[in-house]
């Protein structure tokens, strides 16, 4: 079984590709879609900004491939990469996504209850719903965010939230596609179980 780190220059690949090692996976990190087709799995990982993201991820010619890929195969959106997934973002003005799931991308609003944004460090997760990736995740397990957007208007497919002044959106999946707004490989163990569950899907 190989996973396939998607690279187009906006993601945290190689923490990535350490974790999947560590649960005894093997990872691949690649822009190659020939490459990516062979994959069991996806990662799309993401850091920075909506709008140069999906710039990156057209420019690689590899839209068309996430989303055929994802129609059997199962993928996994981090951070960004799940912001993605959705309709459209707000971040610096309108910007289409992959339209994957259904939602939006809006700022965090939190000024009002005194929080800090971007949302930044460890959170307990309040999991709404059986969802295969969190086969070995308990109510109340900690993970880790950076973010200052988040996605709203997605209905069903949320898994997970997050209270931060209000419920956040911590994880949503719809038939294969999956997404953590939180940082699996940067959330110890319970991150990697995260990964394990993935990877068993």
């Amino acid at each position: 079984m190989t996973v396939g780190i998607i690279d187009y220059g906006c993601g945290n690949l190689f923490s990535l590709r350490s974790s999947f090692s560590r649960i005894g996976a093997r990872a691949t990190v690649t822009s190659d879609k020939a490459e990516l087709i062979k994959c069991d799995r996806i990662v799309l990982p993401g850091v920075g900004a909506f709008p140069e993201a999906m710039q990156k991820l057209n420019g690689a010619e590899l839209v068309g491939t996430v989303r055929d890929m994802a129609a059997g195969t199962p993928l996994l959106g981090i951070c960004l990469g799940m912001q993605m997934l959705f309709d459209r973002s707000s971040e610096f003005g309108e910007c289409d996504g992959l339209g994957m799931i259904k939602g939006n991308v809006v700022p965090l609003d939190c000024a009002a209850v005194g929080l800090k944004v971007p949302q930044m460090g460890w959170n307990a997760l309040k999991i709404d719903k059986g969802c295969p990736l969190f086969k070995y995740t308990r109510n109340g397990d900690y993970v880790y965010f950076v973010h200052s957007y988040h996605a709203v208007n997605c209905g069903e497919s949320v898994t997970a939230t997050v209270d931060y002044g209000g419920d956040v959106t911590a994880a949503v999946s719809c038939g294969h596609v999956f997404g953590t707004q939180f940082h699996p490989e940067k959330s110890g163990e319970v991150g990697l179980n995260i990964l394990r569950a993935f990877t068993e899907l």
